[in-house]
């Protein structure tokens, strides 16, 4: 007890001592320093900002959630490939199509790794991409108002694990599939997998000035198993590196049978040479349905294509574009250095760390140093690739990252540790404890060429004991470990939204200031039905379709009577968040609305449809609460017979006694 009567002290001493550092009001961005404890060094005073953003992907959850660092605090949830009743995204008439397929509506999915467009080789903040794992999907997050504004679905694709990385301009975003098939897809035994599925990934083409996305080429590779990838920076700019696995193309009980061979593959995709083919017209046109879904913020609606070819280049018949590399066994995790001269191998089934050299491979290619060849692309030379053996670092390496100072730092699920190790000499520098399992890591800007080497989130996979138990599902834990030193030291634990597979961090500044606030009605809401004054108010019936056209402003609704509507009819509320404040956003929830609620910022324009089950009166109501007469800020609608002959009819602030 008088430990924690200790301890406690200890605390409000430090947080007394903090608060009184200036600027705590002013929306400043924290300092540090090297001599602060643990506990100083996350906090993050009232008014105060993180110094980074942490964009950490949902997993199941298909959602991305934004945290800042080093407080660990959530900032917000961005719904991509999940509908999301707070939002109402994929519940909205405007946001629905966003979850097209072609396989029908999806409004679900398994989202893995949020990577942020880079220039020059460096974080821009633009954008983030982010994949759906189930249904083969790559979307586009605008990090100026923070939403899902593209999602585009990939065909030829099974287990769309091995994405979304973007290359060093943000020219492609990458999208490797990771589970073989038949393609097209057909109905054969599953026991011929062997030489009959195969593989392909997907070059998505980016535009520099609004970020759309198109699918510029797709290579089709054997039906292996296709992991993780990243990119070629600097001296192997034009290069892609991708993990394989279950080259034995084995389709059952793969935990034995793809991994009885001492070696598997480090795909290299020279797509520079990919390039040149289709500038020469090569390869061919194949039939592939796809939706490619777009969110326009002008209209503020999204609208949904379906699309029917995509261009396929075959490596059999296009040499020198794709080589196969040996590599460690059942790799997961390939990672480049900030140089572009070392290439990671994490093999999960592996006591060693494999460090390929660039220089060595491009050196083999030249030389045609080839040992053998499968299904048409040549087979490295494994030690003629190599730069050195990270010897025995931990059991069951996963991920890598890097700093600016030459240093590398690797997850290992198995020993529950990171490890950190000099890159050039393969020297194990450090080894810090982490809990349990950990998986992906993340360095800010530690997949590029400019890392800032301050930080280190390992995302831990097991939870057990580390926080207050709450039934048989744990959240995963997370971990901020600052590596500025020669030892990394933990700072804080904390529990994450899962299942975290990656995240992505970046400096504040390079997307603070270029957040939107809100959308101006006068210039930034084209949406068809937006109500800009008391003037767009209006209600109109087409059948048994009936349009509200909704204003709200605190702390009213108008209209906010409503008669006229009838059982049968569908009800369109669309509704306009009239302020022009930053940070005043309404909801909006009718009874019996069988959907979810809508959120709107100021400026936006968004559509509920509503379903009167029966006759009656049914109140409406304002979610958020946005001022002190929030509870006052509410409306009625009448619901009359379907036989009946009222006339629709709206008011605000009539009939008053």
């Amino acid at each position: 007890m008088k430990q924690i009567f200790r301890l406690f002290g200890v605390l409000v001493a430090v947080s007394a001592i903090i608060s009184c550092t200036p600027g705590g009001a002013n929306g400043k961005s924290r300092s540090s320093s090297s001599s602060k404890s643990a506990a100083e060094k996350v906090y993050v005073a009232p008014g105060e900002y993180d110094e980074y953003y942490g964009f950490l992907s949902g997993g199941f959850s298909g959602q991305v959630y934004t945290y800042g660092f080093p407080s660990a605090r959530l900032l917000k949830i961005i719904p991509v490939f999940s509908q999301d009743p707070q939002s109402g995204y994929g519940y909205s008439e405007e946001t629905k199509s966003m979850l097209e397929t072609s396989y029908g509506f999806v409004p679900w999915d398994d989202l893995h790794h949020p990577d942020i467009s880079q220039t020059n080789g460096e974080l821009d903040g633009r954008w983030v991409f982010a994949n759906g794992n189930n249904t083969p999907r790559i979307a586009r997050i605008s990090l100026e108002d923070f939403e899902t504004q593209e999602i585009i679905e990939i065909p030829n694709s099974a287990g769309n694990h091995n994405s979304a990385f973007v290359t060093e301009n943000t020219e492609y975003v990458v999208a490797g599939t990771r589970f073989g098939v038949p393609i097209p897809q057909r109905d054969m035994p599953i026991k011929d997998y062997k030489g009959n599925f195969e593989a392909t990934v997907s070059f998505i083409s980016v535009d520099q000035d609004d970020g759309g996305m198109d699918i510029a080429f797709q290579i089709r590779l054997p039906g292996f198993n296709y992991d993780l990838a990243h990119p070629g920076r600097d001296k192997s700019h034009g290069y892609m590196f991708l993990t394989t696995y279950n080259t034995e193309e084995a389709h059952t009980l793969l935990e034995v049978n793809s991994a009885k061979r001492d070696k598997d593959f480090l795909t290299v995709i020279d797509w520079k040479k990919a390039e040149e083919y289709v500038k020469q017209g090569k390869g061919r046109i194949e039939k592939a349905k796809y939706a490619h879904n777009v969110y326009d913020s002008q209209t503020h609606t999204a609208t949904s294509t379906m699309k029917d070819e995509v261009l396929v280049l075959d490596p059999a018949e296009l040499p020198g574009m794709v080589y196969f590399v040996p590599s460690a066994k059942s790799p997961h995790g390939v990672d480049v250095d900030p140089t572009g001269e070392y290439i990671v191998s994490n093999g999960k089934l592996s006591a060693n760390l494999v460090v390929h050299s660039f220089s060595k491979i491009k050196e083999a290619i030249d030389n045609e140093n080839f040992v053998d060849e499968a299904y048409g692309i040549p087979i490295l030379d494994f030690d003629t690739t190599i730069a050195g053996i990270v010897e025995q670092p931990g059991i069951g390496p996963l991920h890598t990252e890097f700093d600016e100072r030459g240093n590398a730092y690797t997850t290992f699920f198995i020993s529950s540790e990171v490890v950190k190790w000099k890159v050039s000499t393969q020297e194990v520098l450090d080894r810090i404890d982490v809990y349990y399992s950990p998986g992906h890591l993340s360095i800010p800007g530690g997949n590029s060429r400019k890392p800032d080497g301050k930080y280190l989130l390992a995302m831990n996979k097991i939870t057990k004991d580390r926080y207050l138990p709450v039934g048989p599902e744990m959240n995963q834990p997370g971990q901020l470990i600052d590596i500025s030193g020669d030892k990394m030291e933990m700072l804080i634990d904390f529990p994450m939204i899962g299942e975290p597979h990656y995240a992505s961090m970046i400096h504040a500044d390079k997307i603070k200031d270029k957040s939107r606030k809100i959308y101006r009605l006068s210039s930034e809401n084209d949406h068809e039905r937006v109500v800009k004054s008391s003037n767009d108010v209006r209600i109109e019936r087409d059948g048994k379709n009936v349009h509200v056209h909704m204003g709200m402003i605190r702390s009213h609704f108008n209209p906010d009577n409503i008669e006229g509507i009838k059982v049968g009819d569908k009800v369109y509320f669309h509704i306009t968040n009239m302020e022009q404040d930053f940070d005043i956003p309404h909801g909006f929830a009718v009874m019996g609305n069988t959907n979810a609620e809508l959120l709107i910022v100021p400026g936006q324009t968004k559509t509920l449809v509503w379903e009167p089950p029966h006759e009656g009166i049914f109140p409406f109501y304002c979610t958020d609460f946005c001022s002190a007469l929030h509870q006052e800020m509410q409306g009625y609608v009448r619901v009359s017979p379907e036989d009946s002959d009222i006339e629709l009819s709206w008011s605000l602030n009539e009939n008053v006694e």
